[in-house]
């Protein structure tokens, strides 16, 4: 009796954890900070108030924090990938005649390093023992943060803008002053995997959401552009016509308040000039360009152009939450940030718009969705540039079918035919070539999507997106997330694509192997089971689609509304086994041509055999 009470006690115990750790938590950091900037150094002293809620079911004794400029140092972690990577970042080397690179942050002067030094740290009050190791500050707490507790910390640090070498820093090529990304010590990650604590060497980021109240003390002269909502226009240059600067010491104070948001951006320079435009029922947008006759037109033309895609991306991925967007000139090429994004402003027209349209689709990709990019960097950049895409075609009324995405398609077949392709799941940072990751994140991440529509429907995929984002908006989702989200919708098994396209490097490969005595004989040359859309035309000018599901699909996706498939009969086929390599497709009529695919979605690395012509 005893023995079966204490198996009894243990099972309710061992349950009651698991239901813990299956219940979907997230943490929080909420900041208030104020930093004096000395504009002549290019220095700042920052004060931080930070209260962090811990919503996990874990004790924490410790915490971290990134320390992002200290990676802009000779001898970093950035500094050393630079120079072993086989394709370093072009913008941050240096190349001689023979072809030597050489790192720009080795050979980086003292007034031009960064640094984030911290003068004190304290929980509650109480100072903090810390220690710094490259771009990662470890705090032991004075009291462990029991699960539902909060903490208040207060930092109080002096930084150092670096030389602009990625993303952020000082005096871009373009003429902007200050470009100020990732420049507060920053929490680091917190979730059920545990703590992300990677060195920074340039990539991507992960962070708590959280309320930014930020107060920005700088020369009179300069205009800000920054996440969030500017709480005193009145008070400074640039925003209201005939605002009397308020000013202390020659420094006017700019203080933006940010709400739900997991970075918080801002530029400065004193040639900034700001235009604000509005969407009915949705946020206000302000465009913040350098005083630069050379870029002034086409800054200008795409102002409706940017309105027009927000309302798209709220109308097709979920309501735009915030009352802001900012667009402001400065970094290096374009970054996203908490409702705002920098970016080079030097661009034809279309450049322009595609940047802003790829960087506004980040607050769908990365900002409402909080995925974390060091982790899944092909989710954020690959649904990010399939959104882009798909609103760009419809906005500028360009044509769509059979497929308009087959760049990012061409892209990842050449990478998966160089010989250096590694699974998209690998950690971003861990890729041996830069060309790699690049195609990865941005084309084949592309490509997954697009292929998701062929697979389940392109209803069904609308759909899956706007049901994500009743779901995960300001959440943290991960791949299984979204392939779960697809299922539901679908009604359809979606688990092995997830598993082969994105954990292994295998390719699509089907083929038309011929038509014998009115017997279609299809082959797969890969051993990666897809979904066939065989689309039959016959001798006498009649059409007939055959719908072929893979078994692991357990089901079948709804008829689809092409061109292609117009007048064609469709037939659903019995499912064709993953461990089967053959396929055959018996007709009553004689055959003209046979297509797999003509919509181009599918993935085949091979298009030259997918077609056959008596």
């Amino acid at each position: 009796m005893k023995k079966t009470l204490l198996f009894l006690i243990f099972q309710l115990f061992f349950l009651t954890a698991f239901g813990q750790n299956l219940e979907y938590w997230q943490q929080r950091a909420d900041y208030e900070m104020e930093i004096d900037v000395d504009d002549s150094k290019f220095q700042y002293d920052g004060k931080m108030k930070l209260t962090y809620a811990n919503h996990s079911p874990d004790e924490l004794k410790k915490v971290y924090f990134h320390l992002y400029y200290n990676a802009f140092q000779p001898g970093s972690a950035m500094d050393h990938r630079l120079r072993n990577i086989k394709d370093p970042d072009s913008r941050m080397v240096l190349k001689d005649e023979s072809g030597k690179i050489q790192s720009r942050i080795e050979i980086l002067s003292e007034e031009n390093i960064g640094f984030q030094k911290i003068n004190s740290i304290k929980q509650n009050r109480k100072s903090l023992n810390y220690k710094i190791s490259g771009t990662i500050m470890e705090v032991s707490l004075a009291e462990g943060l029991k699960p539902g507790q909060k903490a208040v910390f207060e930092l109080d640090w002096k930084a150092q803008v670096p030389e602009i070498i990625r993303r952020g820093g000082k005096n871009t090529k373009e003429g902007v002053d200050f470009s100020m990304t990732q420049w507060y010590p920053k929490m680091a990650h917190y979730d059920r995997f545990g703590w992300h604590l990677d060195e920074y060497i340039g990539r991507e980021f992960v962070a708590p959401f959280g309320n930014f109240d930020v107060k920005i003390n700088i020369q009179k002269d300069y205009i800000i552009g920054a996440s969030g909502k500017l709480q005193n226009p009145n008070e400074v240059k640039g925003y209201v016509a005939g605002a009397k600067v308020k000013a202390t010491k020659g420094k006017a104070t700019w203080h933006f308040i940010a709400e739900n948001i997991h970075d918080f951006a801002w530029a400065a320079d004193k040639e900034f000039l700001v235009n604000k435009q509005r969407i009915a029922n949705g946020p206000e947008v302000y465009f913040v360009r350098m005083n630069d006759d050379s870029i002034a037109e086409n800054w200008k033309k795409a102002e409706i152009p940017t309105l027009k895609f927000i309302e798209y991306m709220s109308k097709h991925f979920g309501k735009y939450p915030w009352s802001t967007y900012t667009i402001v000139q400065g970094g290096d090429g374009g970054m996203e940030y908490g409702t705002v994004t920098l970016i080079t402003g030097k661009r034809s027209f279309e450049s322009l718009v595609g940047v802003i349209y790829h960087e506004i689709a980040h607050s769908w990709f990365q900002h409402m969705f909080a995925i974390n990019e060091t982790v899944d960097e092909w989710m954020d950049e690959g649904f990010t540039s399939y959104a882009e895409n798909l609103a760009y075609l419809e906005i500028f009324n360009q044509k769509r079918e059979p497929n308009p995405n087959m760049a990012a398609y061409e892209s990842y077949f050449n990478l998966a035919k160089s010989g250096v392709e590694e699974p998209m799941s690998l950690l971003a940072d861990y890729y041996n070539y830069n060309y790699a990751y690049g195609v990865q994140a941005y084309n084949k991440g592309q490509v997954y999507v697009i292929q998701l529509g062929y697979i389940i429907g392109e209803e069904n995929l609308k759909n899956t997106f706007l049901k994500f984002y009743e779901e995960w908006k300001f959440k943290h989702p991960t791949p299984e997330d979204f392939r779960r989200t697809a299922e539901k919708v679908s009604g359809l098994n979606l688990k092995w694509y997830e598993n082969l396209f994105v954990n292994t490097t295998r390719v699509v490969d089907y083929s038309v192997q011929g038509v014998v005595n009115n017997e279609i004989q299809l082959k797969n040359l890969s051993n990666f089971p897809m979904p066939i859309d065989l689309l039959v035309e016959y001798a006498d000018g009649t059409k007939e689609l055959f719908y072929i599901p893979n078994l692991e699909l357990r089901g079948e996706k709804p008829a689809e509304d092409f061109e292609w498939y117009k007048d064609a009969k469709r037939t659903v086929l019995e499912p064709w086994k993953w461990s089967a390599p053959e396929y055959s497709v018996k007709v009553s009529k004689e055959v003209k041509k046979v297509i797999i695919d003509p919509t181009l979605r599918l993935a085949d690395i091979d298009y030259s055999n997918n077609i056959y012509n008596k």
